[in-house]
């Protein structure tokens, strides 16, 4: 065969090549032109004994079919002898396996020095001396291949064979070592861990088994590792019985401690399931790769902790992303639950509960309520933040700070983003303080935010940063500029906790006496509603749109029918500074606490602008085009999911994009948007991206000029080298850009049902409005239609001039409604607004009343 792999030229010392592996070893290489020196002591597989024999039957099988070959009698401890056989004999040597061994098997209490001595001389020993007196040869003439044969006794440990595994696992450290030191001088030095049936394997296995491991499904794979084709270096190779495989060593991600601060058994004990959890594991090739995390965590200062609080944990961690959504029930329930609308007849109270009329106006203290609700349940399904240790038993709501940005829109789903901003060492006691913003998920929109500080008792005393220690919102020295006293429900804990906080505390009372109160509580939050409506009645003329903010600290907890009394001052920052006391036991129940107002009613924000696509490069070709190209590789390469087995998210700004390439799961995909967990996150700019991707740029200095960052399991971001592999030819502009879409879980994109409404609905609105005039001074209002599936926006300005209806966005708008094109098509038809509302298909923020003015939408259609 003409691609047959040959030695001719070639010389190769075998030991131990009289029997078994050694002597299929040398068969194989002389039958492909190898000269031979056949090594072999002659004596017992214990090690005693000596014989000429099996060496000379081997040489004569060689020469007889029609082979070169010499005999050697030394043992290998003589190495320089038999590497002189070589030179002598051949002139020259190009490749060392070495095979010799024996066994001596004990178990270890009954091991004998000798017989630990006796497997190192001629294992570990012997193999040096053999390797060492070759190695000046093999430098200098610029080539050699260097075999070490180990065992699955020295990887993985066997009963009655630690002298054998000992040395068997030392010959892998020394081959390694090698490997380096001769890598520049092409001398490549490899491992094999064989299993076939031997003198040695007599044993530790059955005949019957032993006898069909033939060595003869070993020595392929020697053969191959000592061609001067094969590049290996520094392999460790498990063989036998017609099975081929490479070993590397698997790291688990591991647990990293910052130092600075005393480490016990204990955090050990408590971060073992991390130590040992192999989901994130890596795999060094390197004394610099191993040492890499320990060297990299030599920079880290702690912050201190101890058993209940792990600030360098903690601190910071940002908590998965969780979503609820309300409605108008929702404000209505809440406003009750914190004592609201006690007269009905009140327009500004009736408002705050009733959603038709003027429309509902959310109180604004409400903001609190959904984001901590949120964060619970994350907790209660074992998603909290790492390094806080304690249990509920431990905390208690120390203080709050609520901020809304904009009057709550009457209904919307919501995004909470909420991370660790402080933890406090107070002494005995610890505060954690939770910072949670909260956005709109349809329109992105900042709407509140929220600091929520847990009092955690006897988790101090670490030595950490104590945190602000004086009251910044003190009553000042007069009598307060308002007061109004209410006098709470007996239900009122029952009412309040149907807003979605359940704990048996406020409601059970043997629950109650079991945390040491002769009755069920008032929840906290529930003080913390009244407090606000209080200075909005006081301040703000009942106007809960002018709320801004509120901070206070829970000193004293509430019995259900008590009368709490609310005292306030204007100070000269325009700050209310607030006092809630329990009038009933004369106990102060929200100290240190402030309100701000706006000044004027903020109005919702304009969404910005959708960013303007970079131009592509110059041959067109976009990251779509790259991705599909991506797909269509993994699909024609399925084996590619198995080799790399992790999912990478790949986030491109400039303009913004993120994608998912998973290839750990069935056959691999490629999808547009960022899905599920990814085990290696990578963040670039879409120019570096493409010029990646198109050999223009090398990720190595990208990373380095801090131009890419890598995330997660940053050794699987090595497993990217295929994208090398891809077909330039392939990257053609446009290529496969639906496809790649489509392929995104849960794409918005939706198939066209037929031709929007929309546009015939407002080119119909238009012209009604310049028929009737009157329609302008009746409405006096700008509206804002924001128009989905497909999307669009309009104006109808029947607040200026003569009216007028073109698209477009308006963030000054009196009032915004947002639907669907199928519910524009209905309204058009003539179904009334306030049915479509309560059905959900339309969604109305701003000033609700202006929306109540739509009737002249009858029958555009």
């Amino acid at each position: 065969m003409s691609d047959e792999l040959r030695f001719d030229g070639r010389v190769a010392i075998v030991t131990g090549a009289g029997n078994g592996l050694g002597r299929s070893h040398a068969l194989l290489l002389a039958s492909r032109g190898a000269k031979v020196v056949v090594n072999d002591l002659g004596g017992a597989a214990t090690g005693g004994g000596q014989s000429s024999a099996a060496a000379d039957k081997v040489v004569a099988e060689i020469k007889a079919a029609g082979g070169e070959a010499v005999a050697n009698h030394d043992s290998v401890e003589d190495g320089s002898k038999i590497v002189q056989c070589a030179l002598d004999s051949f002139k020259r040597l190009d490749v060392v396996i070495n095979n010799a061994g024996i066994l001596r098997d004990a178990s270890f209490h009954k091991m004998t020095a000798d017989d630990w001595d006796v497997i190192n001389r001629v294992h570990v020993q012997g193999a040096f001396k053999v390797t060492h007196a070759a190695w000046p040869h093999l430098r200098d003439q610029g080539y050699g291949r260097i075999i070490f044969t180990a065992s699955a006794a020295g990887l993985y440990g066997n009963f009655g064979q630690a002298n054998y595994a000992a040395a068997k696992l030392g010959l892998v450290g020394l081959a390694s070592t090698l490997a380096l030191e001769g890598a520049k001088k092409n001398v490549r030095t490899n491992v094999i861990a064989p299993l076939a049936g031997s003198r040695l394997t007599e044993t530790v296995m059955p005949k019957e088994m032993a006898d069909q491991l033939k060595p003869e499904y070993v020595s392929p794979l020697v053969a191959w590792l000592c061609h001067e084709a094969c590049d290996e270096n520094g392999g460790l190779f498990e063989v036998g019985g017609g099975f081929f495989a490479r070993l590397r060593w698997e790291r688990t991600a591991g647990k990293r401690f910052k130092l600075g601060r005393a480490m016990t058994p204990e955090q050990v004990r408590g971060a073992w399931a991390q130590i040992t959890d192999f989901t994130d594991s890596s795999h060094p090739g390197s004394v610099s790769e191993a040492l890499a995390p320990a060297i990299e965590n030599l920079g880290t200062t702690s912050k201190g902790g101890n058993e209940f609080i792990d600030v360098d944990q903690a601190l910071g961690y940002q908590m998965e992303d969780a979503f609820t959504a309300y409605t108008e029930r929702d404000l209505s329930l809440y406003a009750l639950g914190v004592g609201a609308a006690q007269n009905a007849l009140d327009p500004s109270e009736l408002k705050l509960v009733y959603e038709l009329g003027e429309g509902i106006v959310g109180l604004p203290t409400w903001a609190v309520v959904q984001p901590i609700n949120a964060i619970l349940k994350l907790a209660s399904e074992g998603k909290a933040a790492p390094g806080l240790n304690y249990g509920l038993d431990r905390i208690l709501h120390g203080e709050q700070y609520t901020e809304v940005l904009r009057p709550l829109p009457p209904r919307a789903r919501l995004r909470h983003v909420a991370k660790i901003k402080d933890i406090f060492d107070k002494g005995k006691n610890a505060l954690v303080i939770t910072a949670i913003d909260t956005f709109d998920q349809d329109t992105g929109e900042a709407l509140f935010k929220n600091e929520v500080t847990m009092f955690v008792r006897g988790a101090g005393g670490w030595g950490g940063d104590r945190g602000p220690s004086a009251d910044i919102n003190v009553p000042p020295a007069r009598p307060a500029d308002q007061v109004i006293s209410e006098k709470t429900s007996p239900n009122q804990a029952l009412l309040y906790r149907l807003s979605g906080d359940w704990n048996p505390l406020h409601v059970d009372p043997e629950f109650a006496r079991m945390f040491g109160f002769d009755k069920p509580i008032l929840h906290g939050l529930c003080t913390f509603g009244y407090v606000g409506r209080h200075v909005i009645k006081a301040f703000a003329g009942n106007d809960h749109r002018l709320f801004k903010s509120i901070k206070v600290r829970f000193a004293e907890t509430v019995y259900p029918g008590e009368t709490l009394k609310t005292e306030m001052w204007k100070v000269a920052d325009g700050r209310i500074v607030v006092r809630c006391s329990a009038v009933d036991r004369d106990k102060v129940v929200i100290s240190n606490a402030a309100v701000e107002l706006f000044d004027q009613v903020p109005t919702a924000k304009a969404l910005p602008a959708a960013a303007t696509p970079a131009a592509p490069a110059s041959d067109g070709i976009t990251a779509v085009d790259v991705f599909a190209a991506i797909a269509g590789w993994v699909e024609q390469n399925p084996d590619v999911v198995g080799r790399v087995a992790n999912v990478f998210h790949i986030k491109l700004s400039s303009p913004d994009s993120a994608w998912t390439v998973d290839l750990k799961n069935g056959r691999g995909s490629v999808a547009e948007g960022a899905h599920g967990k990814a085990d290696c996150t990578l963040e670039l700019t879409d120019s570096d991206w493409m010029d990646t991707v198109q050999g223009k740029a090398d990720p190595q200095k990208l990373y380095f000029a801090k131009k890419l960052k890598i995330s997660g399991n940053v050794m699987a971001s090595q497993k990217l080298e295929f994208l090398k592999k891809l077909d330039r030819s392939t990257l053609k502009a446009g290529g496969g850009r639906s496809a790649a879409r489509a392929a995104a879980p849960g794409s918005s994109a939706q198939a066209s049902t037929g031709p929007a409404v929309a546009p015939a609905v407002f080119k119909a609105l238009g012209e009604r409005v310049a028929r009737t005039p009157g329609l302008v001074a009746e409405v006096n209002a700008v509206l804002q239609f924001n128009i989905r599936s497909p999307d669009a926006s309009w104006l109808l300005n029947l607040k200026e001039g003569t009216g007028s209806v073109a698209q477009g966005r308006d963030s000054n708008a009196t009032a915004t409604l947002t639907l669907t094109d199928e519910a524009l098509g209905e309204l058009a038809k003539g179904a009334a607004l306030e049915a479509l509302y309560m059905a959900g298909k339309v969604r109305v923020d701003g000033d609700v009343r202006a929306a109540h003015h739509l009737g002249f939408f009858n029958q555009l259609l």
